[in-house]
């Protein structure tokens, strides 16, 4: 498992994020203070606060180059 800081600050930012990430057969969790959420759920997203970063939790061993290439858009 790997865990990096991402910013997701606008609504296209939110959908273009849960886009990329369902390319992905591996989990993804984000975590803001006590809510741990399933990445994939724009729903589950608009939960959390927004105007900080937040933590997500990348469950992935094999392609975990290719999944950080598709995410350098959002990391903080």
């Amino acid at each position: 498992m790997k865990t990096v800081q991402i910013s997701l600050n606008s609504i296209d930012k939110v959908k273009s994020f849960v886009n990329d990430i369902t390319k992905f057969s591996n989990d993804f969790d984000l975590v803001s203070g006590r809510y741990v959420i399933d990445a994939k759920s724009i729903m589950g997203i608009f939960s959390l606060d927004l105007s900080k970063p937040i933590d997500l939790n990348i469950h992935a061993e094999d392609n975990i180059d290719e999944i950080m290439n598709v995410l350098s858009a959002y990391i903080i």
